[in-house]
């Protein structure tokens, strides 16, 4: 068909650098963007896997993420919406590593005229092409699946909204991508969805799951650098700053500076924007943004000039730093003795939507790094600001 030759391709993600002795993978392994853009409202774009020196292997990996994530259904759809319909196609995710892992959103008349949500992922090993299940990830799945049900019943069933159409969150649904910061189950749209009618995401950090993690030399987690995420290590304060150095926490898909009107777009608000001492706090969609604030001015200059000039994090770990686990003394062995630290009484706390204690505050080129810990000097959030 004639539309397949506006096929194109543009790079994107970063790059990943490994070194594997003996193995048929290149040192530079990395994901690439393919793309159709049919009509105005008939985008598909999807991953391959670049850079690897075998390329038997290379095309059997590609020929997977290709029938898991149902592009050439995806692709076949779009050639009969050629004359009227919308179909949109993304995908998030990429190589860690010498793993792959992704998760590919359809929306839009998918199977037929009635506009709908759905999910297809894939994980694959770059090693050998075989496809990642939980046998991978756990010592026991069983147990695994059990603490997973534990924890979205009494952490996230509270969070969800009273408004929303389906809010079902088990059975386990079947879909998943991994990621540094932590596991994200994609649920069929009929089962869990949001208020902007998206098929529901949630990301379990992999601290909820540490007892039953299977790591170790040559383990997953470890490749995909899950383990330094939730170890406390000495590099924790160098890679910390030097991300925060660059405007951005890991996991989480805004950067200081950022249009918000952009962010809102794409992920969809949550709940409406709240207000605190210095801005407003907003909430979007998606388990990228579970319990992520972006924090930005009151709004007084017009919502399309407001940009992202804070993100603020309560949960999950970054480098070690372990929302809920971590405490103050453990930190400061890490990253060193704060340049400033303030105590954060009842009303000041009250004014910025958090609890009692204190606030260390660590500078990173341009930007600030707050470390918040309750009245027991335990890590309740992590703020990076301009």
């Amino acid at each position: 068909m004639k539309f397949f030759r506006t096929l194109r391709r543009s790079v994107c993600l970063t790059a990943a650098f490994l070194l594997l002795a003996g193995s048929c993978l290149a040192e530079e392994i990395r994901t690439e963007e393919k793309g159709l853009d049919l009509t105005e409202e008939v985008h598909i774009r999807y991953p391959v896997v670049t850079g690897m020196e075998d390329t038997a292997l290379s095309e059997q990996i590609n020929e997977r993420i290709l029938e898991d994530c149902r592009i050439r259904e995806y692709l076949a759809r779009a050639a009969q919406l050629i004359s009227g319909g919308k179909l949109e196609v993304g995908w998030t995710g990429g190589v860690a590593g010498d793993v792959f892992s992704c998760a590919v959103p359809a929306s839009g008349a998918v199977e037929g005229p009635r506009n709908t949500f759905v999910w297809t992922w894939s994980s694959i090993d770059l090693r050998d092409g075989e496809e990642i299940t939980f046998r991978d990830l756990f010592t026991d799945t069983e147990a695994a699946r059990q603490c997973m049900e534990e924890y979205l019943e009494e952490a996230v069933a509270p969070e969800l909204s009273a408004h929303l159409l389906n809010n079902e969150l088990l059975p386990l649904p079947e879909g998943f991508f991994l990621e540094s910061t932590g596991l994200t189950l994609l649920w069929p749209v009929n089962q869990l969805s949001t208020l902007s009618d998206r098929a529901g995401d949630i990301r379990i950090p992999w601290s909820v799951l540490r007892p039953l993690l299977l790591t170790g030399e040559d383990s997953i987690l470890r490749r995909i650098g899950a383990e330094e995420m939730i170890t406390l290590s000495e590099e924790s304060g160098t890679k910390l700053r030097a991300m925060a150095t660059e405007g951005k926490l890991p996991g989480i898909p805004a950067a200081l500076g950022d249009r918000m009107l952009e962010l809102t777009d794409r992920y969809h608000m949550l709940t409406d924007p709240d207000g605190f001492e210095d801005g407003r706090l907003f909430s979007l969609e998606g388990g990228c943004f579970r319990g992520v604030y972006l924090m930005t001015d009151d709004l007084d200059r017009g919502w399309e000039n407001s940009t992202v000039q804070g993100i603020r994090t309560d949960l999950g770990c970054i480098w070690g730093l372990c929302i809920g686990e971590t405490t103050r003394p453990e930190w400061i062995s890490a990253l060193g003795e704060p340049e400033y630290t303030a105590e954060v009484g009842e009303e000041k706390a009250e004014a910025n939507r958090i609890v009692p204690g204190r606030c260390d505050y660590y500078s990173c080129g341009n930007h600030q790094l707050r470390l918040y810990s309750d009245e027991h000097e335990v890590l309740v959030s992590v703020v990076l600001t301009e």
